[in-house]
């Protein structure tokens, strides 16, 4: 095998994603020691490009990070006004009162947000920072030094014919190496797996489980519009099937966030969150909001939510874990931009006086001890029961559960149900297609509701056709020979852009398709896979989607 030859430039951090974690990080190195060497990476097109979040963002982490932040024209303005939560049945609902909720779920002094929009800013603050920031440049290989330690990325790589070999235009990319690396991908970025394993990152600690958030923005009927108005709603059309729910935030310009979260452990092979996105869409309460209006954006993304049993190990020689790469959302309030961005200044403090010493591509311990306990680990600690107790008990008696062990952590600091584990990952939890029935969806009326092709084009994705596959499979054989008899091949349904089909040609076997071209980079299939064969990769940088304002 020939060697590729690459140039490379040195700095002192190299931080690979250009989101909420990443951003932070590289602004707080700059604030407290401008001569430091700094380069973020993003594989989007532009910054905030793959950025996808519902979003309300409580501004706690952005206080310490940016304390004037009020007055340097963040896209921040709509602080929430009103919060409601509502129990779905098919044809009504009931609303929960406030009082019942802990504090820790009050969006009062949070704000609704484009997560996208927000890092767009604070890259700008960054490169006043005098950041360097790539965007359009993948990340796509770890680089170790002759101790196996983290030395840097591989960045920049372009024109591979799709069989892996060099094009007539290709180009090696190139080396950028640190003296550390943050790695902040979000939600099972493709280095961060690759390091877990190299690692041992998760060994002793709870396996990670995931959502699957699906998103779309509408524009509505201005005198339906209530800006400021969050509403977050459980139930139908989940009800049992899966565990799961909705939000929909009022923007402003007479723009709603319309959102479903469907958490990946659930057992019914025929499930399609996609189908039931779109069925939700349906219900009395939502349809009246939505009719007459336009969808004008759509998205979709998996979300970590193992929470506080879960977080791996996040040091390893030369490198940290940040933000989603580290699984720091909070289920039950639905946000994790404000542990994002508190990850990124623990380790950039962390960083900076390993720098001072004289330190270089060793392990961050001061990182992982302030994440577990700091800001971070006290916000994951205090819900850490709710998402297992779900999994065990259903809606009813998780939420019930959930709620009472929140209020007795808040109120006396101890869970009366200690630390629960996760049970099967996600992909183990997958039931046989033998002992379900497959479910019926509506058709897409094209109204409220529409079909993958069709809400895929919204999210604005495209990939140069001429590379190779980014989505590989380590057996091409196991889709048709083992996930089709046993789970009715259920990556048709799971994935919510249509990058897999099973083609059954008129006398002829079951194909399997990957059109990857649709891809929106959620990761659904690397998470989801009952048989783990399908392994998500990076594709070339700047190609995937490019959304605008979620």
């Amino acid at each position: 095998m020939t060697t590729i030859e690459r140039e490379s430039m040195d700095y002192d951090v190299v931080i690979v994603g250009a989101g909420p974690a990443g951003l932070s990080a590289a602004i707080r190195l700059k604030q407290n020691e401008p001569d430091l060497s700094v380069v973020v990476l993003d594989k989007g097109s532009e910054v905030g490009a793959h950025i996808l979040s519902g979003a309300v963002i409580d501004p706690c982490a952005l206080d310490v990070l940016l304390p004037e932040w009020r007055t340097m024209d963040a896209p921040i303005t709509v602080p929430v006004r009103e919060d409601n939560f509502f129990l779905l049945t098919e044809k009504s609902q009931i609303r929960l009162p406030n009082v019942l909720m802990p504090k820790l779920m009050d969006n009062h002094g949070n704000y609704i947000v484009s997560l996208g929009n927000v890092c767009r800013w604070l890259a700008q603050v960054a490169e006043g920072l005098e950041v360097e920031i790539f965007p359009g440049m993948a990340a796509s290989e770890v680089v170790y030094d002759d101790q196996g330690r983290v030395a840097g990325v591989v960045a920049g790589e372009f024109g591979k014919n799709p069989d892996g070999t060099p094009g007539d235009a290709y180009e090696p990319g190139m080396e950028l190496r640190g003296k550390y690396v943050f790695f902040a991908e979000g939600a099972r970025g493709s280095l961060a797996r690759q390091l877990m394993d190299r690692f041992a990152l998760s060994e002793g600690k709870d396996q990670q489980k995931f959502g699957l958030g699906l998103k779309e923005i509408w524009e509505i009927d201005p005198a339906k519009h209530h800006e400021g108005t969050v509403t977050h709603t459980m139930g139908w059309p989940l009800n049992s099937k899966a565990g799961g729910g909705s939000f929909i935030y009022h923007l402003d310009n007479n723009q709603v966030c319309v959102g479903f979260v469907v958490h990946l452990g659930y057992e019914n092979p025929y499930l399609d969150p996609y189908r039931e996105f779109q069925e939700f869409k349906h219900h009395p309460m939502v349809a009246e909001l939505l009719k007459g209006g336009k969808r004008v954006a759509y998205g979709a993304r998996a979300l970590s939510e193992g929470g506080w049993q879960s977080i791996p190990k996040v040091t390893f020689p030369g490198g940290v874990l940040l933000g989603c790469s580290a699984g720091l959302v909070n289920v039950p309030r639905i946000k994790g931009s404000h542990n994002a961005i508190f990850s990124g200044i623990a380790a950039a403090d962390a960083a900076r006086a390993a720098l001072a010493a004289g330190r270089a591509q060793d392990e961050l311990t001061d990182y992982d001890e302030e994440l577990r306990n700091g800001p971070v680990g006290t916000d994951l600690k205090a819900v850490r029961n709710v998402k297992p107790l779900w999994e065990r008990f259903g809606l009813l008696g998780g939420v019930a559960l959930g709620g009472l062990d929140m209020w007795m952590t808040t109120l006396t600091g101890h869970s009366p149900f200690r630390t629960l584990g996760h049970g099967k990952s996600d992909a183990a939890a997958t039931g046989l297609a033998a002992s379900f029935k497959p479910i019926e969806y509506r058709k897409p009326d094209g109204q409220l509701s529409f079909d993958r092709t069709t809400n895929v084009a919204f999210s604005f994705t495209n990939h140069e056709e001429r590379q190779p596959c980014h989505l590989t499979l380590r057996d091409p054989s196991i889709p048709i020979q083992v996930n089709l008899p046993l789970y009715a091949e259920p990556a048709q349904r799971y994935c919510p852009a249509g990058v897999y089909e099973v083609l059954r040609p008129e006398n002829e076997q079951p194909r399997f398709q990957i059109n990857f071209q649709n891809c929106v980079h959620c990761k659904t299939c690397d998470i989801k896979d009952p048989s783990q064969n399908i392994v998500w990769t990076t594709p070339e940088g700047g190609d995937g989607p490019n959304y605008p304002n979620m």
